[in-house]
């Protein structure tokens, strides 16, 4: 399959300095926020925590709610429009705040889990 098809896009997630994570965001999913998402690439900015199953980071991409769901698997990728943040899953979560689902990661997710409060986090396309 494709990995640059219509429906679904291959990015990066760098944690920098330390490691890179592919993941693929999904049309699907939601369709007018992974296309404003990915109009908007390269996004980065310092990594923050909820509780101990979400890592994020906070943009400027504003995009409203769009199929909205409150539980997420762990692998999920979420964007929060209230705060325009991509909320990366590390546990299987029942969260507070509604989200839209755009994507998952097909690496390993462990490496997530050492992220750092304040380590920059890069979402990008790779070009090849």
């Amino acid at each position: 399959m494709d990995t640059s098809s219509v429906s679904r896009k291959q990015l990066i997630l760098e944690i920098r300095g330390k490691i890179k994570l592919s993941c693929d965001l999904k049309r699907h999913l939601s369709p007018r926020t992974v296309g404003s998402i990915m109009r908007s690439l390269p996004l980065e900015g310092n990594s923050h925590f909820l509780g101990q199953s979400i890592v994020y980071f906070e943009t400027s991409v504003d995009s409203g709610i769009e199929r909205a769901r409150s539980e997420f698997k762990k692998g999920d990728i979420a964007f929060l429009p209230s705060t325009g943040s991509f909320c990366f899953f590390i546990r299987n979560v029942e969260s507070a705040k509604t989200m839209t689902p755009i994507g998952k990661f097909n690496d390993d997710l462990d490496e997530l889990k050492n992220v750092k409060p304040g380590d920059v986090l890069r979402l990008y396309e790779e070009t090849t």
